[in-house]
């Protein structure tokens, strides 16, 4: 079999629609339907099929875009081999990060361009929903993604998922509010409040949807804000809440916001490097992967907030 006709079903398995992998690979939507058409005839049973305007993997397909990986991963480990020979690093590794990720891990990595041993990074900001994440790992090495801990797990069987966070997402509030006098929330301490959310499909709006759950009663949601900086900030000028990351949103004391943890259910953001498997084998790869675990512990032992005071009543 062709390797290259096995990636470009790979990619369908990912972007799901022959124009989405022509994109991903840079070829023409004729060649990528060539490629497919002559992986086809090497097998009986169906790869591909049509639902409505986009196309999808059968379940011979998605077994065969999963052996896929395996063969990449080999051929890409052989090449690593190789490369061992004259350091490892002479390669250019590509990240991406939603904004408050971005914030958190970028300036870091700048910071380390110069570094003896370090290899060349290009970062990018994609701020995609929870479902986005996976399929980016087409242009990028490195992908840092987020979800909450009730949501469904990263896709394993075609991803490597490490690590970097697992960061509880607070409740955020002006320090005049009446709230604030509580060393920790329940979800029925929130009712009747505002809030400041991101849109559906992203991690905080997930969570509100399970504190409304957990209260028995809906949260009023007044604006849709994705940026965690700008939401802080706007929780400092009024009395609406907020769900923030702990670890990983710097707020100035200036703002004089607030955070209280919720008990009850488990308000957790996981942040997960996102990897085809057949890049970890790469070192330059490696190094910066080693470099994004030394950022994030930096940032937990770093209190971004103010957070309850002994003397503070429950």
């Amino acid at each position: 079999m062709d390797p290259y006709q096995l990636s470009v079903l790979r990619e369908l398995g990912d972007h799901g629609s022959v124009a989405a992998t022509a994109r991903a690979l840079g070829v023409s939507p004729s060649a990528v339907s060539q490629s497919l058409g002559a992986l086809q005839r090497k097998f009986k049973a169906p790869l591909t099929q049509k639902r409505g305007r986009s196309v999808e993997l059968t379940d011979a397909g998605q077994a065969l875009a999963v052996a896929a990986i395996a063969v990449s991963e080999a051929i890409t480990r052989a090449e690593a081999t190789v490369d061992e020979f004259v350091g490892g690093i002479d390669r250019t590794v590509h990240i991406s990060a939603f904004h408050s990720a971005a914030m958190t891990f970028f300036p870091d990595l700048a910071a380390l361009e110069n570094t003896e041993g370090f290899p060349v990074v290009e970062c990018g900001d994609e701020d995609v929903d929870r479902l986005s994440f996976p399929a980016l790992t087409a242009s990028y090495d490195i992908v840092i993604g987020h979800r909450m801990s009730h949501t469904p797990p990263w896709p394993r069987d075609r991803l490597a998922v490490l690590s970097l966070l697992r960061e509880p997402m607070d409740v955020a509030m002006h320090s005049s509010h009446d709230l604030a006098m509580k060393k920790t929330l329940r979800p029925s301490d929130l009712v009747g409040t505002t809030w400041i959310s991101t849109h559906a499909g992203f991690s905080p709006a997930d969570m509100l949807d399970a504190v409304a759950a957990a209260a028995g009663h809906p949260m009023r949601v007044v604006h849709r804000i994705n940026d965690f900086s700008t939401a802080a900030a706007m929780v400092s000028e009024g009395g609406h809440l907020a769900l923030l990351p702990r670890h990983t949103v710097r707020i100035p004391a200036s703002h004089d916001v607030v955070l209280r943890p919720l008990q009850g259910l488990e308000t957790v953001r996981h942040v997960d490097m996102l990897i085809r498997p057949e890049r970890v084998v790469h070192r330059a790869v490696a190094v910066v992967i080693d470099a994004l675990r030394e950022i994030a512990q930096s940032h937990v032992q770093s209190p971004s907030v103010r957070s309850p005071s002994a003397e503070e009543s429950p």
